[in-house]
């Protein structure tokens, strides 16, 4: 059994509360937690962790934050990061939809209400995987592939970096070559802004392809802390949620007091 860590942050109030969250892969349990997401709270983790067992962490898995890579690289000699694929394609989607805008306001500007309004309108068929769109999403898609191949270009984009990891490992490799030298020749300046940022964190994505790691055990912990909170109606304090949170999902058995 690999030693597998989960980092991520959870907005759990409005106002920009964070609180970062440290999930052991294996079990599923939550181990850690703090207020703040920032390199320092990070290093508090790793600290509390000490450097014996730093160096005993072998996969961490996280989304692209500096935050979370640096002091990871840093302190964990041993550990390799993971990038969890949601957010890679997440990044793709956000590509699109900077796309959808562009077109969107020429339109607009151009006077062409009608298609400025099917655009408008097509933003989950675009968002959606193609399995689960609806018979009208389906028409929608094939509309826009129609009457704008800039913007179709954008969707086949996504659901192109989509199927690296829907693909055998060792060919995903082969799969990503292939989409970076597309998103570099595309003139979609969304996308090749974002084949820069996968070239340079290819590493964590190509140990994604590797291993299976991901984010998933982690955003489970994270629905399970916004129900504490949601049942609490709120906390002022953040130790107080931390506390419910750790006795809750941590494993946690304190003593009872005595009669």
């Amino acid at each position: 059994m690999q030693n597998e860590a989960t980092v991520d942050e959870i907005s759990h109030r409005t106002g920009q509360r964070y609180l970062t969250v440290v999930v052991c892969h294996d079990s599923g349990r939550l181990v850690w937690a703090a207020a703040g997401r920032d390199r320092k709270t990070v290093e508090a983790f790793l600290d509390a962790l000490g450097e014996e067992r730093c160096k005993q962490l072998e996969l961490v898995s996280a989304d692209m934050a500096a935050w979370v890579a640096g002091p990871i690289a840093e302190r964990c000699p041993n550990a390799e990061l993971r990038l969890d694929p949601f957010h890679v394609v997440m990044l793709a989607t956000d590509a699109l939809d900077e796309i959808r805008r562009e077109v969107w306001n020429e339109a607009r500007k151009a006077g062409e209400t009608a298609l400025a309004k099917d655009l408008k309108g097509a933003r989950f068929a675009l968002w959606k995987n193609p399995e689960k769109l609806t018979p009208r999403q389906q028409l929608k898609l094939a509309h826009i592939q129609q009457i704008n191949q800039r913007l179709y270009r954008a969707y086949l984009l996504k659901e192109q970096l989509r199927q690296i990891y829907r693909v055998d490992p060792d060919e995903a490799i082969g799969v990503l070559d292939a989409w970076l030298k597309w998103a570099w020749r595309c003139r979609l300046q969304p996308f090749v802004k974002l084949a820069r940022t996968i070239r340079d964190q290819r590493a964590g994505i190509e140990a994604a392809f590797r291993n299976g790691l991901s984010n998933a055990r982690v955003e489970q912990i994270n629905t399970q802390i916004r129900l504490i909170t949601r049942r609490g109606f709120g906390y002022h304090s953040q130790q107080a949620v931390i506390a419910l949170a750790m006795l809750s999902l941590g494993g946690l058995c304190p003593p009872l007091p005595g009669r």
